[in-house]
């Protein structure tokens, strides 16, 4: 008899679900003033939330398993790639086409380090089993994006500021920059087990 998913891997599976859910909400109640901003900040939230929490309970209580090594990486993906393009799409539809532009570039840098970690892990970690722990950096980045995607999420409601869009344009740059200082960050750790001849 198969023995019940675990309080972290069915964490991990609520995260991956909640991603088309928050696209959804954040696409379809876009006219619906204050709840278009509310509603899919919140999905966001708890989808953040669940991060958090699996991990650090999977490691307190021992339960690790092979299925939480596939589900918790690939939920973490689904959540940042999805929402990353979701809000691209949703500043167009918004007519925020100059935030849109900016915003691009954001999406772009995060897709190419997502993509570059990922890659040099699996090699890495495949040829010599060497496995780099998250750093310091790669956390601070995790944070940023959380806190700037609820920034920009929110900030159509805030008075003032959902005229001149300065939050979002700063938590970009602060995306942007801790995406690409994690991504070195992880690039140096790594390159030393890397056999470019092989």
């Amino acid at each position: 008899m198969k023995s019940k998913m675990n309080v972290p891997n069915t964490l991990s599976l609520i995260r991956a679900l909640l991603v088309p859910v928050f696209v959804a909400t954040l696409l379809f109640m876009r006219e619906i003033p204050i709840w278009c901003c509310v509603v899919p900040t919140v999905v966001y939230i708890l989808t953040g939330l669940t991060d958090m929490l699996d991990g650090k309970i999977a490691r307190k209580y021992n339960l690790v398993t092979d299925f939480g090594k596939f589900i918790d990486p690939l939920a973490d993906k689904f959540m940042v790639i999805g929402s990353a393009i979701a809000i691209l799409v949703w500043m167009m539809l918004n007519g925020q086409v100059t935030l849109a532009l900016v915003f691009v570039w954001v999406v772009l840098i995060i897709l190419l380090r997502e993509l570059g970690v990922t890659s040099l892990r699996l090699v890495v970690a495949g040829k010599s089993g060497i496995v780099v722990a998250a750093s310091m950096l790669g956390k601070i980045k995790t944070v940023s994006q959380m806190a700037g995607t609820v920034i920009i999420l929110m900030e159509p409601i805030i008075p003032y500021f959902c005229e001149n869009h300065i939050l979002s344009y700063v938590s970009m740059g602060i995306m942007a920059f801790t995406t690409l200082f994690s991504g070195w960050d992880y690039l140096k750790a790594y390159m030393p087990h890397l056999n470019t001849n092989e």
